[in-house]
């Protein structure tokens, strides 16, 4: 597969298969994506990785744990301008059309959104993580090592959904995975295969045309 095609087939998949994902292979994509860009080469990711057994109980887990928790950090702006705040809502109004769940709606949507915690139903998963000293030219660089997994992941044969939902469940997801506490967790990223009779997975994100964020300067 070219990296053009992994880019352009590339999407995020909100229903998986149960088939599972060997820790080889994550193992394998993980150990290639290690060759992102890093300034100074920091190399500030750091990635635990649920599967199997422990995919299980950690499913269970968030399941039984439903207290709010304190997020790790805002996923989005507290005012969010155009045209991102359209962008932002259109998705998510095409998403739920798909899903058939009107804006009314509003205990579907909360079930919807609980879907995320059990991680669409991937058989596996990792965490993203980066020590909470670094700054934001070392969490753009965990952005370039998510990218390379998921196009790797692409190569492979699997889909993901990168999550920064979790950023709403920080202490049980350092908790689970024993992550030391100078670790921040970024997000996690649902591994699998995608379901391709859910409705949901023929989502595809619309993106603004180049001259709408493109200068070329004269």
């Amino acid at each position: 597969m070219k990296v053009s095609e992994a880019i352009a087939t590339r999407k995020s998949i909100r229903a998986f298969k149960s088939d599972p994902v060997s820790n080889q292979t994550l193992a394998d994509l993980l150990a290639k994506s290690a060759r992102s860009p890093s300034g100074g080469n920091v190399q500030p990711w750091r990635i635990f990785v649920i599967n199997d057994e422990a995919m299980d109980r950690f499913k269970q887990t968030v399941f039984d744990q439903r207290q709010p928790e304190e997020p790790a950090y805002p996923i989005y702006p507290a005012k969010l301008t155009e045209p991102y705040r359209s962008s932002r809502f259109l998705v998510g109004e095409q998403m739920y059309a798909l899903l058939g769940i009107p804006r009314e709606d509003k205990p579907a949507r909360l079930r919807r959104l609980a879907e995320n915690f059990q991680f669409f139903g991937a058989p596996a998963a990792i965490f993203c993580f980066v020590d909470r000293q670094m700054g934001l030219p070392q969490w753009s660089d965990l952005g370039m090592f998510l990218q390379s997994f998921m196009l790797l992941a692409k190569e492979a044969g699997l889909d993901t959904c990168a999550q920064e939902a979790w950023a709403a469940k920080p202490r049980t997801v350092s908790e689970f995975v024993k992550a030391p506490d100078e670790l921040m967790l970024f997000c996690g990223v649902a591994i699998g295969k995608a379901d391709q009779t859910a409705p949901v997975n023929s989502l595809v994100s619309e993106r603004e045309p180049l001259e709408q964020f493109v200068t070329f300067v004269s």
